[in-house]
């Protein structure tokens, strides 16, 4: 597997009890602490990071005029579920 490109070097300061975590991880795991922050960096970017995205892609495309009212498009519905019912 060929390595990912790697960013120069940053500083984060991280509580104490978060650091002893990252380092008893590290040392069972027998990987460094930047290993264990990469994976954790990536599960959160994964999950709420994305989550975070989608909110801004969403704010975006409604000020964009790209949105339906949900009005709109509950009254759509229950005219197709109610012509499908008779």
């Amino acid at each position: 597997m060929a390595k990912s490109e790697l960013s120069d070097p940053i500083t984060l300061r991280v509580p104490l009890d978060v650091l002893e975590s990252l380092e008893a991880i590290a040392d069972v795991s027998q990987r460094t602490r930047s290993w264990v922050m990469v994976r954790a960096l990536r599960q959160y970017l994964a999950g709420e990071g994305a989550e975070v995205l989608a909110i801004r892609r969403g704010r975006e495309e409604i000020q964009s005029g790209r949105s339906h009212d949900i009005d709109d498009v509950l009254r759509e519905i229950e005219a197709i579920v109610a012509g499908k019912a008779a």
